[in-house]
């Protein structure tokens, strides 16, 4: 990576700050006067020019200010940006919606990309974790008719599966109800493998409801993508660098376009912390307008998932850092509070 100067490196600083902040080329003067650099405009004008020829700062128009390039918010993010972290009333007031929001996992990650879409003013997606081993966590059998049932059949990582059973002999709803209760505590956190050793055993429903379960447990298992969840595209449209057609485009694809999802999780699981994409970073062209903060959240060896806002090149970086981070946390307590292991370090 490029090498600068200290000084340079707090203007570069100061730059990128100030253009995130209000979208308007910096000048020198503005640099001398918001900031104590204890030095003239000619020497700051001077650094900008080095700083352009490096190519981390870029000049729109003759006799503008600069703005910062891909390169400089890359320099920005990798050197200068430092820890941050969300302010302690913001975290109670997120922590706080979804205390009030114990809901089934699908909510859970509705109600995770408003949240992140409302806080960063940016689009946001969220997938739905995908799991290493699927467990089952309870069964239900409803009388629907004499010889007609309804198997609930809830797993560890939140899904819901319903089927309609078609049954060799009549059966009351105490006796179903007797049957659940039985297979329930059979199979507590059990895996594929646990409840086919215990099928030899079991009564003719028993063994019917065993191959349903098993069925659907393996097609979790052997998923392959994830369940995109996004929000915020509305803040995409307000703001005014987003005028521009094929930028649009760009964000719309991410969120539609199951390929992107998929790319977007791996490279998020691929590594621990926070991660940034600015640009694409050249191995996406499609992304070449759009930098996207995102990270894994969930339980080593068990559910993981990834979350993430999208915005302009010309983002909030440390604000945008300090929330995606904060909420990877708490959808790794999420994981934590369906399959009782400890969090994996975000």
């Amino acid at each position: 990576m490029t090498t600068i100067t200290k000084r340079q490196e707090q203007i570069l600083k100061v730059i990128v700050r100030e253009y995130s902040q209000f979208g308007q080329p910096v000048g020198s003067k503005t640099v001398v006067d918001s900031y104590n650099l204890n030095v003239s405009s000619a020497t700051v004008r001077n650094d900008m020019v080095e700083l352009e020829q490096q190519g981390l700062l870029r000049q729109p128009h003759t006799s503008a200010g600069r703005v910062p390039t891909e390169a400089g918010y890359r320099y920005f993010v990798s050197r200068l940006m430092g820890e941050t972290e969300l302010m302690p009333d913001e975290q109670l007031m997120i922590r706080h919606q979804f205390h009030q929001a114990r809901l089934e996992l699908d909510q859970w990650m509705r109600l995770s990309a408003a949240v992140l879409a409302h806080t960063t003013e940016s689009a946001s997606w969220v997938t739905s974790p995908k799991i290493s081993e699927c467990r089952l966590k309870h069964i239900e059998l409803i009388s629907v008719h004499d010889r007609v049932a309804l198997l609930i059949l809830v797993l560890k990582e939140g899904s819901i599966k319903q089927q309609i059973l078609n049954l060799e002999m009549p059966h009351t709803q105490d006796e179903l109800r007797t049957i659940s209760r039985h297979l329930t505590e059979l199979w507590a956190d059990a895996d594929n493998k646990t409840i086919s050793t215990t099928k030899p055993g079991l009564d003719n429903l028993s063994a019917q409801i065993s191959d349903v379960v098993l069925d659907a447990m393996t097609r979790i298992s052997q998923r392959q993508t994830s369940d995109m969840y996004h929000d915020g595209l509305l803040h995409i449209i307000q703001t005014a660098e987003w005028n521009h057609q094929n930028v649009l485009e760009q964000v719309i694809r991410v969120v539609e376009e199951q390929q992107f999802v998929d790319q977007l999780v791996g490279q998020a699981v691929k590594e621990k912390g926070v991660q940034i994409i600015i640009g694409g970073e050249g191995q996406w062209d499609d992304l070449s307008q759009v930098s996207i903060v995102l990270s894994r959240y969930g339980i080593d060896n068990g559910a993981t998932g990834a979350l993430g806002v999208m915005g302009p090149i010309r983002m909030r970086y440390g604000r945008a850092v300090s929330i995606v981070r904060y909420m990877s946390y708490l959808m790794s307590d999420l994981m934590v509070d369906l399959y009782g292991h400890s969090t994996q370090e975000s």
